[in-house]
């Protein structure tokens, strides 16, 4: 159980990551904020208290590993390694600009923190899933976790992972999808209906749960119960509210990739401000 010192600096961290988040954005003047925001909490439970990582050593080899496939939310995984000691936060003005470290989707070999380049959306997924049978053939106690977007998921690759995490039994890897109901052109049960995500990967052989996926209680409890299974990966379903902390966004259709201006930028960071512990 977490204690309620933990949840609070829990809740600080994923508030300081979305204001990070928007102040990038902001410094260009446009990006991915919704989905940036809706994995905020999950990425603050995993770096602030779950993953075994050393900011001061980003290659170490016994470090665990995170894969964000949904790589359009760059910015808040940016925010995250930056809060975390990565590098100076300050650098995260420089997002998407000319001869930046923090272009607009993940790259490994620019970010430092960063384990895997994404952004081709599916691929995510295929390389986590290589990377976690590497592990494991090499005896490597890590885990892998993959954060997958719902609108993602519609692709055909992720479900040929998921047949070979399957396979494979790769227990070592822990997956989330972003369950906010959301994708560019609309709501994803309109484009394309997932049903319940939780079953479907059930039925291809993965351990899997839904939560809330602002509860970090719920999250954490969920990531417990993950690791005692063996033989199998691991699902989780992030229940989330796309535009998460910013209420002019929340839940709303455009808000996929949406203009920041300075003067919008302040209003939201007096909004995120007043949710700090």
């Amino acid at each position: 159980m977490l204690t309620t010192n933990e949840i609070r600096n829990l809740s600080n961290f994923a508030t300081n990551i979305r204001m990070e988040t928007m102040k990038s954005i902001a410094s260009v003047g446009t990006g991915h904020t919704g989905g940036s925001l809706s994995i905020a909490d999950i990425l603050s439970l995993l770096y602030g208290k779950v993953m075994k990582v050393d900011p001061n050593n980003p290659f170490w080899e016994e470090r665990d590993w995170l894969i964000l496939s949904k790589g359009h939310s760059g910015p808040a995984l940016y925010a995250a390694l930056g809060l975390k000691g990565y590098f100076p936060t300050e650098e995260l003005l420089t997002l998407n600009k000319p001869g930046t470290n923090y272009p607009s989707h993940p790259d490994w070999t620019k970010t430092k923190g960063v384990d895997m380049s994404t952004g081709s959306l599916g691929q995510g997924a295929s390389t986590a899933l290589g990377i976690a049978l590497g592990h494991k053939m090499n005896k490597k106690d890590n885990y892998i976790y993959l954060i997958l977007g719902d609108g993602e998921i519609q692709e055909g690759q992720v479900w040929e992972a998921a047949l070979f995490a399957n396979q494979f039994e790769l227990d070592n890897v822990i997956a989330f999808v972003d369950w906010n109901k959301l994708q560019l052109d609309g709501y994803t049960k309109k484009i394309n209906n997932l049903g319940n995500i939780e079953k479907k990967f059930e039925a291809f052989g993965w351990h899997s749960q839904t939560v809330n996926g602002h509860d970090f209680q719920e999250m954490e409890n969920a990531i417990v119960a993950a690791k005692k299974e063996k033989g199998k990966p691991s699902l989780i379903v992030l229940s989330t509210i796309k535009g998460k902390g910013y209420s002019k966004l929340e839940n709303t259709i455009s808000n996929h990739s949406t203009a920041v201006s300075q003067e919008i930028l302040k209003e939201i960071v007096s909004e995120l401000e007043s949710q700090l512990l």
